[in-house]
Formats: structure tokens, C-alpha cells, sequence
């Protein structure tokens, strides 16, 4: 048993050896930098900070470069770094009605109060290989026009002002935080919002997907996607007063969707919501509308039996860190279980033997 597990270990530490080899790849080509891939894999970033649930793009990038791209095990770290960070206090509720903007688009009203913002964005491009990267030359710098600071509220309080849209909820009791308690069954709103924005991408993307196939009926517009900075504040009790202590780049959706009415309420739209670090809105938009889909109880609706609407199902395998661990653990040692399933198996073949 000691010589085995001497052997083991010597195999660990080559294995790591051979990660950080293939890690840093040919030594020849210049070694990437933590600058490098926090400014131009920005996206990559951003994802690993919203899952991770930790706003720091250089330990995001660090995290990325370390985990060789490989963006699950990247988040894994950042969630491990996080449970090593002492808590001092918590941050006031940001304003997002008063980010300051890099993209703002509606498909709801062409005509929005305060306009509609591109920004970077990928939407109008020929998904075509850019060949002239290869090129590593300068991009030259975007056009830039001086425009007049225009009040940009938000486009659902149109519908609002009309009563056609459901109002917003009003706050309550402070929200439960998922990064120190475990999620408990059924959840309030508060603590699905918080576990769809850790929430695998590509997860809740296909969850999204059903529901616009027709799984739970939930047809949805996007009535305002916002991208851009807010400051983050907190109340320092020993001053008296609040205190800026910085500031983040949110990606913020609300959908509009459609609702029938039921005996208490009039047909009127609801509200899909999603808020997610960065600049990530293919995931703020699949948040919101599965976080509409897991609303048919609050709203009296059906239950149509779509996956979208099943809570349990839907929190229970959207983290893709406990599905990692819990697919992975799969190819580590598992000689006496399968032992046992080898003995069975050959009992089973033995007595089917026996009565034929």
C-alpha cells in the first residue's frame, strides 16, 4: 500500500508538471499577460465574473489563463478564491436607472425616450472570419460624435405609466445570499435571480430556447437591454453616511411578456428580469426569460410541465460547478463499487442461465 501510494503521488506531481508545460505552450511565442486577456477576451471575463460571483476582472483573467480558457474551471477557481474573502459589510442596492450607458437597445419601442444605443456589439456583423486579424495590425479608433446627455428611463415605465404592465415588486425582507447558505426549496424570487445569474450560460440559453419553442408559453419581447457602469455604495454605520467605494459594468434586461389576466388581475404584460455582470446579454436575456417561466405560480397560470417552469429542475442543475463536480467524480477511482455491480451482474447472468 505505501509503495502505491508513493507512486501515485510522484504520477500527481507529473501531471501537474505536464499541465503547466502544456499550459504555457510553446515557449517561443510571447507568454500571455493578465492585461492581455482581461482587455481583449473581455467577454470571457465577464462571464467568469458573473458565474464566479465576483467582480475582479484581473482574477478573472488569471483565472482564465490558468485554467488554459477553459471557462467552467476558470469560474471553479474564482468560486474557491471567493470563499477564502472576509466579509466587511454590504454594498446599498445599485441604481441602474442611472447607469452610464454603452448599449441600450429595446424592441419594443423604436422611438425610446433618451434613444437606443448600439455600443459594441456583435449583432450587425457577417459572422465571416476577419482574415486582416491574422495581420495583428492597429484597429484604428472608433468614430466619435459629441451628443447631449439625454435622460434614459426606463422604457417598461411607458407601459407602466398606462397601467398595461404589471408594477414592479416592492422590496421586502433583505434577500438570502447563495454564497453563504445553501439553496433551500421552494425559493423566493430574490434567491432564483441570484442562482440564474450563477447560472450556466449555455444552460439557461437552452432552457430560454425551450421557451420560446412553445415549452410553457411564454412568449417574450425584450423591452429594454442596458449595458454600462453604476456606482456601487455602502453605508459605513460608524460615519453616518454612504460611501461610493467604487464602480461595475452591469448587462441588465427586463422582457415584456404576455399574460391573459386572471381573477384578480386584468390581461395586462408581465416582466421577465435578468442582471448579470458585465457585458454578458445573451445570458441576462435567457435569465429573464426563465426567470418569467418560473413565475406561472405567482401568476396563476398553468403548469404545462415544461422543464422551464419546473423550480426544482432548474436550480437544482443550473450551477455548472456542482454539475461539474457531480459529472466529473465519475472518472475518479471507483474499483469497489464496481466491483460490487461486476458481481451482480455476473449472479444475474448466472441464474437467467440456470432457468433457461
Amino acid at each position: 500500500m505505501y509503495v502505491a501510494v508513493k507512486g501515485g503521488e510522484r504520477a500527481i506531481d507529473n501531471a501537474h508538471a505536464w499541465l503547466a508545460e502544456e499550459r504555457r505552450g510553446d515557449p517561443a511565442i510571447p507568454d500571455l499577460s493578465i492585461p492581455q486577456i482581461r482587455a481583449q477576451m473581455a467577454l470571457a471575463v465577464d462571464r467568469v465574473m458573473s458565474e464566479g460571483s465576483l467582480h475582479d476582472p484581473d482574477l478573472a483573467a488569471l483565472a482564465i489563463k490558468q485554467a488554459r480558457g477553459d471557462l467552467i474551471e476558470a469560474i471553479f477557481l474564482i468560486r474557491a478564491y471567493r470563499t477564502t474573502l472576509p466579509r466587511f459589510g454590504a454594498s446599498a442596492p445599485v441604481d441602474t436607472g442611472a447607469m452610464q450607458i454603452s448599449r441600450r437597445i429595446s424592441a419594443t419601442f423604436k422611438d425610446a425616450p433618451g434613444g437606443q444605443i448600439l455600443g459594441p456589439t456583435f449583432d450587425y456583423t457577417h459572422r465571416l472570419l476577419d482574415f486582416a486579424l491574422l495581420a495583428e495590425g492597429a484597429v484604428p479608433p472608433a468614430p466619435q460624435t459629441p451628443t447631449e446627455e439625454a435622460a434614459t428611463p426606463r422604457i417598461l415605465s411607458i407601459l407602466d405609466r398606462d397601467g398595461l404592465i404589471e408594477g414592479a415588486p416592492p422590496g421586502g425582507d433583505p434577500p438570502g445570499d447563495l454564497t453563504r447558505a445553501p439553496l433551500e426549496l421552494p425559493a423566493d424570487r430574490a434567491l432564483r435571480l441570484q442562482a440564474l445569474t450563477r447560472g450556466d450560460e449555455g444552460f439557461l440559453l437552452g432552457l430560454a430556447y425551450s421557451t420560446q419553442r412553445g415549452y410553457a408559453r411564454n412568449h417574450a419581447f425584450v423591452g429594454e437591454l442596458r449595458i454600462g457602469t453604476v456606482p456601487v455604495a455602502m453605508e459605513i454605520p460608524e460615519l453616518g453616511l454612504e460611501v461610493e467605494i467604487g464602480e461595475i459594468e452591469l448587462t441588465e434586461c427586463d422582457t415584456v411578456n404576455q399574460f391573459k389576466g386572471s381573477r384578480t388581475e386584468p390581461p395586462q404584460f408581465t416582466r421577465g428580469y435578468g442582471l448579470t455582470f458585465g457585458q454578458t446579454e445573451r445570458k441576462a436575456i435567457a435569465m429573464a426569460l426563465v426567470d418569467r417561466a418560473l413565475r406561472w405560480r405567482e401568476l396563476g397560470e398553468d403548469d404545462t410541465g415544461a422543464p422551464a417552469q419546473d423550480e426544482e429542475f432548474v436550480l437544482s442543475h443550473c450551477d455548472n460547478i456542482q454539475a461539474t463536480g457531480f459529472l466529473e467524480h465519475i472518472k475518479l477511482p471507483h474499483y469497489v463499487d464496481f466491483q460490487a455491480e461486476l458481481e451482480l451482474v455476473r449472479r444475474l447472468r448466472a441464474a437467467a442461465e440456470a432457468q433457461s
